[in-house]
């Protein structure tokens, strides 16, 4: 099983997204300083996933969602989960 996940910095005021087959460790990694691009947002809190059978499907959403472009659109697909 593959993970679409957000990620939001409240230092940054950004969202992050990404993919993984092992999102609660790759999260830590980004807290720990381990991905260089997430560095200065930390903390990062988990805000979203979405699960899916293979990578090639995770790794097309991850595409759509940062297409997007648009912090509303996250905004709105996070508040999916109220």
């Amino acid at each position: 099983m593959f993970f679409v996940y957000i990620l939001y910095s409240e230092k940054l005021d950004k969202y992050y997204v990404g993919y993984s087959n092992n999102y609660l460790e790759r999260i830590e990694r980004h807290n720990r300083g381990g991905i260089k691009f997430t560095t200065a947002g930390q903390p990062w809190s988990f805000v979203y996933k979405e699960g899916f059978e293979t990578k090639e499907l995770a790794a097309r959403r991850e595409i759509e969602i940062k297409k997007w472009k648009s912090r509303k659109m996250i905004i709105k697909l996070i508040g999916t989960l109220e």
